[in-house]
Formats: structure tokens, C-alpha cells, sequence
């Protein structure tokens, strides 16, 4: 998937690019910088020293090294002082610098550490909405693999009030999942579906339009996915950046009526066309699957739904946070 959140130590993650949480100086500093610095070795410092130091927003690039990533991207974040003094800005241009230095150097993936939310004090939700619009707003146009790095769950939150709202959806919702006679997927589907839906067949079909149904009974996942994007009136290049999905992945789908995809996939793409929960659990049944009261993810997605929240990268948060599986490949 073009962005992922990933679990790592940033010295060790395989990219064109890691990016370094730098000071002024370029010259080494605690933390993540510290760290970059003592894995790459003496001749990163020598480097950063004909550099002339970075302003707070910008970025400059260097050898890796020894790291195992080819280029390490400096940029200096802000500190935060309550929100009052250009931090936003500030902390977007850092990410929108790093990845246009990527771009330059034509560079394929990039690894961002979360900026600024270390010792300069940037509160870690804030910080990571900040993240998602500017990396968003560039897959929309660019290609290239961006990951976001955390070191364990304890470095990367939800803040307080999402996560108690989600939490409770989950209490009220969650079902523990009885054993089942697994004959086959389709079966399975079946029985999912009358646990998770709640409510009797005929009442299902009947929130929805009669001749949408009729329709879409013979089509595959991939033939109704193709529809359904013209239908809302997007090219495919922006219904794949959207749904988080790689354009080649994409390929695959067009070219292959009978594509099987897996769930995670089919969710994406009912996120990018802001599908409702009827229009979602239709989709996912093309695919041979169903929304699940006995499953945490399925809950999840249920609720940003209903909220109307259709932003991916916001979504693989809260998934993140609660230990789910991402959206995306």
C-alpha cells in the first residue's frame, strides 16, 4: 500500500530515504537524530557539516551511509508552544520539503519518524493529523511508497476522546463469535451475515433500491467495483490513491473480471467511494465476504461509517491503535 504505519526502529527500516528529526545544526542531537547519527557512522556528521544548517520547516538531504536506507532527509520541526506560534505550518512544511527532496531525487519510498512529537513537545494526535493531510494530499498526486514510523504502541495514540468513543462502539457492538460448521466460504458468508446484519433478510434488501439490486446480482467484485466509480464520478486513479491501493494492484483488478481480492482490499475501496454500510456489505459479498459483529476490525469500520469518515490514513489509526490489521494490500 502506498502508506503504512509500521512498528520498527527507524535506523533499520529498508527505504530509498529515512527522515532525521533534526536541530538547527544538522550536527547530531538525543533521540531519533542521535540514533541515525551513531548507525550511519562518522561520515554522515561530516556531511551535515557543509550543510550550513536547516531552518525550522525545511529539509536537506544526505548519504545514508551506513543505514540501510541510500539518503537521509534532514528537516528541522517545530516546538510547540501551545499552538500559537505557526507550528501547524511549520510542522507541514517539514513533511511537504521531505517528500518533494524525495521526489527530486527520484527517490520510491520514504520513511518518516512522527515530527516534532518527541522532546519539542508536539502532541502526538496533532501531530499525526498534520502528517496524514500533507502525505494525503501528495499519494493523491505522486507515486511512492511512504511509511510512517513508531517504536511501540506507547509512542503513538489516539487521542483520548476517539479512542474512548471507538472503545465503547467496540463494547457495545462486539459479540463473541460462536464455532460455526465451516462448509465452505460461501457458507460462511451466510452465517455471518445473519449474525452481523441483525436484522431479516428481506428488511436488508428492502433499505435499498430494487433495480440497484437486481442489477448487481450477476456482477463480480470487479465488475461492480469499475461501476460503482463511474458511478461516483472518479477517474481510477484517483478511486485506487484514495482507497490507499497500489496502481498496480489496481491493474490487476481492472484486467481480471474474476479478480479475488482480499477483505481488506474490498473495505479500502468502499472507504475511497464513501459507500454506505448497505453499499459496503454488498460490495464486500461480490468478494465472497461480510461484516462481522465478532470482529473488532469489522466493528471499527462499522463505526467510521456511520461517522462519516472516509479518510484511510485516519482509519489505519485507530486500527493501529486497537492492534487491527490496516486498510490498503
Amino acid at each position: 500500500m502506498p502508506f503504512q504505519i509500521i512498528r520498527n526502529d527507524i535506523t533499520k527500516v529498508q527505504t530509498d530515504a529515512i527522515v532525521n528529526p533534526a536541530n538547527s545544526t544538522l550536527l547530531g542531537g538525543g533521540g531519533a537524530d542521535g540514533a541515525i547519527h551513531r548507525v550511519a557512522g562518522p561520515e554522515l556528521l561530516e556531511e551535515c557539516r557543509t550543510l550550513g544548517g536547516c531552518k525550522t520547516g525545511q529539509a536537506k538531504i544526505t548519504k545514508g551511509y551506513q543505514l540501510p536506507a541510500e539518503y537521509v532527509i534532514h528537516t528541522v520541526g517545530p516546538v510547540w508552544h501551545g499552538g500559537k506560534s505557526n507550528e501547524e505550518k511549520l510542522l507541514s512544511d517539514c513533511y511537504r520539503h521531505s517528500l518533494a527532496l524525495a521526489k527530486e531525487y527520484q527517490l520510491e519510498s520514504i520513511a518518516f519518524p512522527l515530527i516534532s512529537s518527541g522532546v519539542y513537545g508536539y502532541p502526538k494526535d496533532k501531530a499525526f493529523k498534520v502528517a496524514v493531510s500533507v502525505i494525503s494530499d501528495f499519494l493523491l498526486q505522486n507515486e511512492m511508497q511512504v511509511y510512517l514510523v513508531v517504536f511501540d504502541n506507547a509512542a503513538f495514540t489516539l487521542s483520548e476522546k476517539l479512542f474512548s468513543s471507538i472503545k465503547q462502539y467496540i463494547d457495545d457492538k462486539y459479540v463473541e463469535e460462536q464455532p460455526v460448521d465451516r462448509r465452505n466460504r460461501y457458507d460462511e458468508v451466510r452465517l455471518f451475515k445473519e449474525a452481523s446484519l441483525g436484522e431479516p433478510e428481506d428488511e436488508y434488501v428492502s433499505k435499498r433500491n430494487l433495480t440497484d439490486v437486481v442489477n448487481g446480482m450477476e456482477a463480480t467484485f470487479s465488475q461492480m467495483l469499475l461501476r460503482l466509480i463511474d458511478e461516483k464520478g472518479m477517474s481510477d486513479a484517483e478511486a485506487y490513491k484514495k482507497a490507499n491501493i497500489d496502481r498496480k494492484l489496481f491493474s490487476k483488478i481492472r484486467n481480471d473480471v474474476h479478480y479475488q481480492p482480499s477483505k481488506s482490499t474490498v473495505i479500502s475501496f468502499a472507504m475511497a467511494l464513501k459507500l454506505n454500510l448497505d453499499e459496503t456489505r454488498d460490495l464486500l459479498l461480490r468478494a465472497g465476504f461480510a461484516l462481522s459483529r465478532s470482529s473488532k476490525f469489522d466493528i471499527i469500520i462499522e463505526y467510521f461509517i456511520e461517522k462519516e469518515n472516509y479518510n484511510i490514513l485516519e482509519i489505519n489509526e485507530a486500527l493501529f491503535a486497537f492492534d487491527q490489521k490496516l486498510l490498503g494490500v
